[in-house]
């Protein structure tokens, strides 16, 4: 595959979408669409930067998941605490900003930050860090009007019935279900 053509298509309040062209295999143009959340300047600066983080975060034993109304799907799902990251600050500030925010809970430890990874790789050039991270405190509700946010602190016992019962966003799927298989993360 050889990218030939770039641009973009339509800047949006959050994001912007882009045509990509690529000679396929067989030499033939194919038009793929992608959103990101950054203006690009070219193709070289698709997916180089950590826009947010997605945080596993456990307390006591438990881990903490929210149950988040999404309007891209239309309903309440299941999610782990995320956010994206504000200008000038650091990976390790956005996730104590967004655990205070959408649960109310405090960073105890950072037990690991992972390389950043694709978030939506068929669909979007959006770069994440998953953070593993102790918390410690008081669920509370500081959430914007926008949000529709209830934070709660599970079992592995509790989070094995959710994965039979509930809808998940699949980062929180995934660290849900080795949290439950593991016995926890401690």
């Amino acid at each position: 595959m050889e990218l030939i053509g770039f641009r973009k298509v339509r800047d949006g309040k959050y994001l912007r979408n882009y045509e990509l062209t690529y000679l396929n295999k067989q030499g033939r143009e194919k038009t793929y669409e992608i959103v990101s959340m950054k203006d690009l300047k070219g193709p070289e600066e698709l997916g180089e930067s950590p826009a947010g983080v997605s945080i596993a975060a456990f307390c006591g034993g438990k881990l903490l998941l929210l149950q988040e109304f999404r309007m891209g799907v239309n309903r309440t799902i299941y999610n782990l605490c995320a956010g994206m990251v504000e200008p000038g600050e650091t990976i390790e500030e956005c996730i104590a900003r967004e655990l205070y925010e959408e649960t109310g809970l405090r960073v105890k430890r950072i037990r690991k930050i992972l390389k950043p990874s694709y978030a939506a790789v068929a669909i979007s050039d959006i770069v994440n860090c998953i953070a593993f991270v102790e918390v410690e405190g008081t669920i509370e509700d500081h959430t914007s009007e926008n949000e529709q946010i209830r934070a709660g602190l599970y079992t592995p016992e509790q989070v094995r019935e959710l994965l039979e019962t509930a809808r998940f966003s699949s980062r929180a799927q995934m660290a849900a279900y080795f949290f439950s298989e593991l016995g926890g993360f401690c």
